[in-house]
């Protein structure tokens, strides 16, 4: 089992988040490269357990390995977030932290879904000068959404944010009040595939797939009841900002701040190389999510960045997958290692 340091940091807002770092019985022989989870889950959505997980093949080819529990992470205290104070203020901290730790000069990033999303953000303001490679997975600049998730989220959320400021799939396993208890009972009316009310509940607060964030088929029997404690609580102002953003067909800010640009795709800062992953069958983003963000970056800079489209792989069962150390990372470590 992976062991982890934790190293706390604080946000350029005095946010109080941390990095766990690999721990390892042999010095790292290459760059430190940076995990980033998505919404609502935390740093161990990387650490699942898989016969080789993401965390152990990075370690395995010499990598110094963190991962960043943002201001989304189940692990800290529940707080109403968007995008934009995400990218200003955690992501560079938490780089930041990892260069003056290792003393590194340039380190890589594998970034997913809103963490994905918002570290994009920070590179577009050119706030991350020390990352150089970025492979993100999901969905990076242009949220493409399937068309009952438009509906969801123009609909299901304004409904929603009568009752709660939160959704959280932990009520699967425990319902506290009258309101959460309908709320579960909506799930189990409407939810028929065959996984746990955690998983169902998931599924509900995320994409238009029944499953949504992953096929059944790539999750095995282990990695299914571990999910049940990967998934908590999760602002409703994040659905906010999306439903903006998914208008629009690409990232904007949630609010006018002067510090911002009009949009996230124009006058993008980086000089990284992106590197974008998407399961085919992702039902929370549509791949063409990714398609269009490599078109947007092969037109200013030809055969230079990357693009995978993964068959028969969903959302988040690109890293949780059973068969993934086969099919997905060594793809994600060939880029790695490409100079």
């Amino acid at each position: 089992m992976n062991q982890f340091e934790r190293i706390a940091f604080q946000a350029s807002d005095g946010h109080a988040c941390d990095l766990l770092r690999l721990r390892r019985d042999t010095p790292a022989t290459k760059t430190p490269v940076l995990l980033v989870h998505g919404a609502g889950v935390r740093a161990n959505i990387f650490n699942p357990p898989t016969k080789k997980n993401i965390v152990t093949m990075l370690a395995e080819n010499g990598y110094d390995v963190w991962l960043e529990n943002w201001r989304a992470s189940i692990d800290l205290p529940p707080n109403e977030w968007d995008l934009d104070q995400v990218a200003l203020n955690d992501h560079p901290a938490a780089v930041k932290k990892i260069v003056g730790v290792t003393g590194a000069k340039n380190i890589k990033a594998i970034i997913h879904c809103q963490g994905s999303t918002s570290f994009m953000i920070s590179a577009s303001l050119g706030l991350l000068p020390e990352v150089d490679l970025i492979i993100s997975n999901a969905v990076s600049l242009h949220p493409v959404v399937p068309r009952y998730s438009r509906v969801k989220l123009k609909v299901f959320v304004p409904v929603v944010k009568l009752l709660f400021k939160y959704l959280n799939p932990q009520w699967g396993l425990s319902a506290p009040t009258w309101r959460e208890k309908m709320l579960r009972w909506i799930v189990k009316g409407t939810h028929f595939e065959d996984d746990t009310l955690v998983g169902k509940f998931v599924s509900f607060t995320y994409g238009a797939g029944f499953p949504a964030l992953w096929q059944m088929e790539n999750i095995d029997a282990a990695t299914r009841d571990w999910i049940q404690q990967e998934f908590a609580a999760v602002p409703l102002t994040f659905f906010d900002h999306m439903k903006k953003c998914v208008a629009n067909g690409a990232l904007v800010p949630f609010h006018a701040d002067n510090r911002l640009p009009s949009d996230y795709v124009s006058g993008f800062k980086s000089t990284a190389r992106i590197v974008l992953f998407a399961g085919e069958l992702n039902h929370c983003f549509k791949a063409e999510s990714q398609q269009r963000t490599f078109e947007h970056f092969d037109r200013l800079k030809p055969k230079y960045h990357g693009l995978y489209i993964l068959k028969g792989y969903s959302h988040l069962d690109v890293f949780l997958g059973k068969n993934a150390h086969e099919d997905v990372f060594p793809l994600m470590l060939k880029e790695l290692n490409n100079p």
